[in-house]
């Protein structure tokens, strides 16, 4: 059947090019999908084989584990101290200083997405841990603000991820 517009003119022939672009394309983004969920499921199953104990820690997913994991490479034991992590994330903090007040602020080296990938872990620690609300309610009331709290949150988080991958030391 063709369809007339205004003046005459046959619409048929854009609107089934239009919706055949269309259908093509929620193919398309079904294939995708599909392919982000067994991706998605195999680094599930590469963090429940080699640090299964990273997903019981509240924030931390697959994604984000796996994330910190490559940061830390093949072997963990490299990283002398926890605060060599906290380094090489990128979330240890530098003295900064503009007159008479003087602060700390986050390392803006380090890898970036393992810095990305703690910052989801306290964001959702915020959101969802009655501990980690706990401890932003009292910091807020000492005078700190949200960038510094999270900073510190930051550094806990790479300092707990530290903990649970790495060996202890005897």
């Amino acid at each position: 059947m063709m369809l007339l517009e205004r003046g005459g003119r046959r619409r048929g022939g854009a609107a089934q090019a239009t919706r055949n672009t269309l259908c093509l394309l929620a193919h398309r983004i079904g294939q995708l999908t599909e392919q982000i969920q067994e991706l998605e499921r195999c680094l599930a199953r590469l963090v429940e084989r080699y640090a299964p104990q990273l997903l019981t820690v509240v924030g931390i997913g697959p994604d984000t584990a796996v994330t910190l994991l490559i940061t830390m490479g093949d072997n963990p034991e490299r990283l002398h101290s926890e605060a060599s992590f906290v380094a090489l994330c990128g979330v240890s903090p530098v003295e900064r200083s503009s007159g008479s007040r003087q602060y700390r602020r986050l390392n803006r080296g380090g890898d970036r997405q393992a810095n990305a990938a703690l910052h989801r872990i306290v964001q959702t620690r915020l959101r969802f841990d009655p501990r980690t609300r706990d401890y932003y309610e009292r910091r807020t009331k000492e005078g700190k603000t949200r960038r510094e709290i999270v900073r510190c949150l930051k550094r806990y988080a790479a300092r707990e991820v530290v903990h649970l991958v790495r060996p202890t030391q005897s």
